[in-house]
């Protein structure tokens, strides 16, 4: 005896038995659109949907999920970029808001692929509790680092580009004044091919001055750029600036990975993986050990290495523990990662609010 199995139809809202009972909201999210689906917590599959993504979009996306039931909890894609207006009307409406990484590619093959797939996919992620993920809030002034620093990283490449492109067009000029200029450091070379006189000398020479000028103008920006930077952490995190090692710009990208939402960091082990400075376990039958985490912020464990590279210079400290570690027979790359990670419990203290990162005073 064979027993088919037929499709369910998509009930209304005014259909659906248990109306009134909890439901989970999944979203895959797009640049022009997002799509919606609505499954209870039983896990049967009730709607999908399409809505553009604007501020009337996200409206009715909200009423349409609050149509079949209560919604306390949705699983939204790609929280930090097209899903990151949305994730904040949610969150204003009282929803705990879940990030959810790709599917899994294994389950992906067996369903297929598509929009519908995906946001259904998202809220059983929440449903099963695999995805617990807390996203960014991106609404302080964390945010403004962000910013501030993309545009920064931006600048400083253009800046390098032009620079290079100058250094090149000046081995095609005339050899009396390539001589003239070829021993100047960059600094020098740049102020001196800004203020050449382009009458009657060519194209190349015309070249040279507006790249010169070009460098100086992105400079400009990077150090204007790298104030504001500055400013935003004093006044967000005046604390960690006090300690060695760590500058505006790596303090700002440590930031920016927590986020100004530190809380949903459970504790410093979290944040040292978050930074991927913290050991993975690769052990297997009678073989115990750990290897070197590659994942993780990657530019957090770059602001993680240069604050250790500057301890091992400067900080007396750390140059003791360097000097018994390498008595004991460790490699200095071993020593730099272990220090990478004493400094991310250190930190990780410094990117809480200021209230909750000092230690209670004695009585």
């Amino acid at each position: 005896m064979t027993v088919t199995s037929m499709p369910q139809p998509t009930l209304p809202a005014q259909q659906v038995p248990g109306a009134a009972e909890e439901v989970i909201l999944g979203v895959d999210t797009h640049k022009d659109i997002h799509v919606a689906a609505v499954i209870t917590t039983l896990g049967a599959s009730l709607a999908h949907q399409e809505f553009p993504t604007t501020a009337v979009g996200y409206r009715q996306l909200l009423s349409w999920g609050r149509s079949f039931g209560v919604l306390h909890r949705a699983g939204v894609e790609c929280t930090g970029s097209f899903g990151t207006a949305l994730t904040r009307v949610l969150r204003r409406e009282g929803i705990d808001v879940v990030e959810i990484n790709q599917p899994d590619r294994a389950t992906r093959r067996k369903r297929g692929k598509t929009d519908a797939i995906d946001a259904d996919a998202a809220a059983r992620a929440v449903l099963s509790g695999r995805a617990t993920t807390v996203p960014k809030s991106a609404d302080g002034p964390v945010e403004d680092m962000r910013v501030l620093r993309l545009a920064k990283e931006s600048a400083v490449k253009a800046r390098t580009q032009a620079l290079n492109q100058l250094k090149a067009v000046l081995m095609s000029i005339d050899p009396d004044l390539r001589e003239l200029l070829t021993g100047l450091s960059n600094p020098a070379l740049v102020a001196t091919c800004a203020a050449l006189d382009v009458d009657d000398r060519g194209e190349a020479v015309f070249t040279m001055r507006l790249l010169a000028r070009r460098v100086q103008h992105l400079s400009d920006e990077v150090k204007e750029l790298t104030r504001r930077t500055t400013r935003a952490v004093r006044a967000c995190r005046p604390q960690m600036l006090d300690l060695v090692g760590v500058g505006p710009d790596s303090a700002a990208v440590l930031l920016i990975a927590a986020g100004d939402n530190p809380d949903r960091i459970t504790d410093e082990a979290s944040f040292a993986a978050l930074c991927g400075v913290s050991p993975v376990e690769q052990s297997s039958g009678k073989t115990q050990r750990r290897r070197l985490n590659r994942g993780g912020n990657r530019q957090a464990n770059a602001a993680l290495y240069r604050v250790v590279m500057t301890r091992i210079r400067w900080d007396e400290r750390t140059q003791k523990y360097l000097e018994r570690r390498t008595a004991e027979g460790m490699s200095k790359r071993e020593i730099i990662r272990c220090l990478k990670r004493y400094v991310a419990r250190e930190l990780y203290r410094h990117t809480q609010p200021l209230a909750a990162s000092q230690p209670p005073s004695a009585a």
